[in-house]
């Protein structure tokens, strides 16, 4: 059932004060406030008024249907009634402590999460992100095994802190390097990407057996005595949603076991039923030493990650202290609302709900609307956790917007997220990609919706409006 209410302006809200001016909102933001990965002067955010369920509303009483779930974190949904419930209560009991002391929320959210990861992996360390959820399990790996560097791909993103950005594999570290350099002992490898495959490969498991030869290649040369950690998004996120062929995963725990590395799965965006299932990995029959997870755990509504790992690593520190921590790790009003959004998943059947919707109206709807737009060079995903990939030309599969794009070549996709916004859903827009990755809580009538008004928008498409270079 929704709980969305319909948009009142501000003063028309029975019980409420009046809030500042959407205009008012846009200004003191354009004048104090400092935007990631923007060029501030270019940007002109949309000031929201209220969210609820699938569906968030703009100051001029406008309504989109949120099929990014902002950045891939509102997986039940804004404002859902449990979770702010639990805000509410754990504020009013005990609003924070220090993580040195024991506190119920933390507690019970640490055995719910060992309950549903695989045996074994029964010890939670709780960040305030997944940047740095990513950060410890690699300090972890690191004490654990005594190496030091770290093997990634080339497609991920790990984080922007000053060691994961150098993880990442994706060019948003280029320019961190310059000012930085790149001391984190990060080496990056190619990932399995039938569609663009760097292997020739003509099939998945064609792709998946060349992909770990060429892994195990770069342990061989790295030196596999001085290799920590393998770290991968078990479904690639933001660099494609890019599901790995089957056995991939599986490959690359065998060669972990081999050379004595510990595997890191990177959860923080497919986790917590975006794949439907709570875990990505747990679609390929393979158990990481590590879970990093973030987004999902709690939809958001307070910034929480964490680690999942297993005992042997957890027992590397049982006479000696951890070299880490954080002054909010395992804060209660987010561990609260972790509680209770394992609860709702459990209640209300999330995961069956996700795989339900994903196979019988997501799938087929973008592979129906791949056979009719002759921009749309691939689709992929699992569950609501979609990929529409645009190109020029379907036999050639030149990208709609180039790897490393000048600013008026990125004038299609710009174009085209205006057509989507104009007709009131918002996916998220990645280089030559939308994402699709709608609240898994979305009512089925909102999710077709958001389908053919996407649809729609790229039927605006037009090439031969653009130049190109």
């Amino acid at each position: 059932m929704s709980w969305f209410r319909p948009w009142q302006p501000l003063e028309e809200r029975e019980g409420e004060t009046m809030g500042i001016s959407g205009e008012q909102v846009q200004q003191w933001d354009r004048e104090h406030v400092f935007h990631s990965w923007s060029a501030q002067d270019q940007i002109s955010p949309l000031a929201v008024a209220q969210a609820d369920g699938a569906i968030f509303s703009d100051y001029q009483g406008k309504e989109y249907i949120d099929f990014s779930s902002q950045l891939v974190y509102t997986n039940l949904g804004h404002q859902h009634p449990r979770l702010v419930a639990a805000v509410q209560q754990q504020a009013e009991k005990l609003a924070t402590i220090a993580p040195a002391f024991a506190n119920d929320a933390r507690s019970e959210l640490a055995y719910l999460l060992s309950e549903i990861a695989p045996d074994g992996l029964d010890y939670v360390f709780f960040t305030n992100g997944g940047a740095d959820a990513n950060e410890y399990a690699i300090r972890m790996a690191r004490e654990y095994t005594g190496r030091t560097k770290v093997l990634s791909m080339y497609r991920s993103y790990h984080g922007a802190t000053g060691s994961m950005i150098h993880i990442t594999g994706d060019p948003r570290r280029w320019d961190n390097e310059k000012s930085t350099g790149d001391s984190f002992h990060g080496h990056h490898f190619f990932g399995p990407y039938l569609y663009r495959s760097a292997f020739w490969a003509t099939t998945p498991e064609e792709e998946a057996e060349r992909a770990l030869a060429h892994v195990e290649r770069q342990i061989q040369l790295e030196g596999p005595d001085t290799i920590a950690a393998i770290i991968v998004e078990s479904v690639v996120g933001t660099n494609g949603i890019l599901v790995p062929p089957p056995g991939y995963l599986a490959g690359l725990r065998k060669l972990c076991d081999r050379y004595g590395i510990c595997y890191i799965a990177d959860e923080v965006m497919a986790g917590f039923g975006r794949t439907g299932q709570w875990f990505g990995f747990q679609h390929f029959d393979v158990e990481p030493d590590l879970i990093t997870f973030a987004k999902g755990v709690n939809s958001g509504y307070v910034p929480l990650g964490g680690v999942i790992m297993r005992r042997e690593i957890r027992d590397t520190f049982a006479h000696r202290p951890f070299p880490g921590g954080l002054t909010y790790s395992g804060h209660p009003l987010a561990c609260a609302v972790g509680v209770e959004s394992i609860k709702v998943f459990r209640d209300e059947d999330i995961l069956g709900r996700v795989q339900d919707l994903g196979d019988r109206i997501v799938r087929p709807a973008l592979e129906e609307m791949m056979n009719r737009h002759s921009i749309i060079g691939d689709v992929r995903g699992l569950g609501m956790f979609w990929a529409v990939e645009l190109v020029w030309d379907k036999e050639t599969k030149e990208p709609l917007v180039p790897f490393i794009p000048q600013p008026e070549q990125l004038q299609p996709m710009k174009d085209l997220m205006a057509a989507c916004v104009e007709r009131g859903v918002w996916p998220l827009m990645v280089s030559n990609r939308f994402h699709l990755t709608p609240p898994l809580t979305i009512q089925e009538d909102e999710l077709r919706t958001g389908l053919e008004r996407f649809d729609a928008a790229l039927s605006t498409f037009n090439s031969a409006a653009y130049r190109r270079a």
